[in-house]
């Protein structure tokens, strides 16, 4: 899973070649709809699998993705395969908080945190697979991008029916809010469409006014129901939590930059410079494998300079990357001057903000809400990435000349290096806590951050359960 956020990327111009007369705003539903249906059955998912069981939500979300792949696969058409992608995104956020629980429910307290760690470079490993393995599987056919879940998953299913555990599950509580979570879904779809169609509607249009119109209201039926809800899709109190709320913003922020840089640099590769699939894989590797390395050595920098300047510093970094790019990039293929460098840069920002952003997250939340309030940065997250791919959308159009390409493409990088730039300011309001002064807000010591990496992988995606974890100050 971690995989298809590099591999499917890769495959976006393949996707426009292979469905004649498919304009980008429509493929980039192929992104955004997996993004929007998993930040909002995330924390449902969890919360459901608490309550039947973590085995039996695992298994379920398993089948359902090796499933959804194979319709991927075999989708005729563009809406076909948003819909299959959809399911997939349901099979995901089904996988992602019960492998974790799983993992957690077998482990000894003690080596808790050390297991989060290694779960959470998972995420590493596809960041640095991902590009080429993307670009290798297109240059054969993109259905085999979905098609290579299939074998995955159905040996996944076998071994899990024998060999994983099922742990008694906790039946007590409510439900959790699945209207909430439909609200949810609605209003971020209605914002990428909103976004995605300003270029060819126009901002003043019915179409573009009614959809933004419609965030606002299905934006506060959502915060009602939140308030109201015994078990809501977001827990409104952990939001004055101020570090927390700070980490999760700068977060959200800096993914909209992050997912809009993915876009342009693989759309640049091979619809500018004409690479290959595979050209394009490798041209994008390097950045991804920056990262996991640095997530990896980032604990004494932190614990020096704190989350917020260190997590600002990726961001402005990750700004910079962009920045270079806007002033060396040109029509004429110029890799190792040009692309090369911006591209180390952001990966080295990358490095630096993502997993600062989500352990400074999991350090501010009291250990009974570990687990919920880490999935809202998760929600957050993927947020920012549907909001990241729609802005780039807008910003590169349809242009008819060489001219308005370059344009477009400078546009999309500047508008994701303001996000970045905001992100850092929102970062540097992470605070460092007195060494010797508990957080009174939570009332509790805070779990110990996880260094999640340049993919999905944090503890983030843990949605269900509040596991006791070995603790201490961030």
């Amino acid at each position: 899973m971690n995989l298809d956020l590099f591999i499917v990327n890769v495959a976006v111009p393949a996707l426009s070649s292979s469905f004649d007369g498919t304009s980008l705003a429509s493929l980039s539903w192929v992104l955004n709809a997996y993004a929007i249906i998993f930040a909002a059955l995330l924390v449902v998912a969890g919360r459901l699998a608490d309550r039947y069981g973590h085995r039996r939500g695992f298994l379920l979300g398993l089948a359902l993705f090796t499933a959804a792949s194979a319709l991927c696969a075999v989708a005729p058409g563009a809406g076909w395969l948003i819909a299959a992608r959809a399911l997939q995104a349901a099979g995901a956020a089904a996988l992602m908080p019960t492998s974790l629980a799983l993992l957690l429910d077998n482990t000894p307290p003690e080596r808790r945190p050390r297991a989060i760690r290694g779960w959470a470079a998972i995420g590493g490993v596809a960041a640095g697979l991902g590009p080429v393995a993307g670009g290798l599987l297109v240059e054969a056919d993109w259905r085999w991008v979905f098609l290579v879940n299939v074998p995955v998953g159905l040996a996944g299913l076998v071994a899990g029916a024998r060999l994983l555990p099922d742990p008694r599950p906790d039946r007590e509580g409510p439900l959790p809010d699945l209207v909430g979570a439909a609200l949810l879904t609605l209003g971020i779809g209605a914002l990428a469409l909103g976004l995605v169609k300003a270029d060819a509607w126009g901002w003043s249009s019915p179409g573009v006014v009614g959809a933004l119109a419609a965030v606002v209201v299905l934006g506060a039926a959502f915060w009602l129901r939140s308030a109201r809800h015994a078990a809501p899709v977001v827990e409104l109190p952990l939001l004055r939590i101020p570090a927390f709320t700070a980490a999760t913003v700068a977060a959200l922020l800096f993914t909209v930059a992050f997912a809009a840089m993915l876009l342009t640099s693989v759309l640049w590769c091979q619809q500018v410079w004409n690479y290959s699939a595979i050209q394009t894989g490798l041209a994008i590797a390097p950045g991804p494998l920056v990262v996991p390395v640095l997530a990896m050595t980032l604990g004494p920098v932190v614990q020096r300079f704190g989350a917020g300047r260190t997590a600002a510093l990726g961001c402005l970094l990750f700004a910079g990357g962009l920045v270079w790019w806007v002033l060396a990039l040109g029509r004429d293929p110029q890799y190792s001057t040009a692309f090369l460098p911006g591209m180390l840069i952001t990966g080295i920002g990358v490095g630096f903000a993502l997993p600062t952003l989500v352990g400074a997250a999991a350090a501010a939340l009291p250990p009974h809400r570990f687990a919920t309030g880490s999935a809202i940065t998760t929600m957050a997250r993927q947020t920012g990435s549907v909001l990241g791919v729609a802005v780039t959308v807008t910003l590169l159009g349809e242009p008819r000349t060489a001219h308005a390409v370059l344009t477009g493409f400078r546009h999309g990088w500047t508008a994701a290096a303001a996000a970045a730039g905001i992100a850092a300011l929102a970062a540097l309001a992470l605070r460092r806590p007195a060494a010797a002064t508990p957080q009174r807000s939570v009332g509790k010591p805070v779990a110990e951050p996880d260094n999640g990496t340049y993919g999905d992988g944090a503890s983030g995606h843990a949605a269900g359960g509040s596991t006791t974890r070995r603790l201490r100050r961030f």
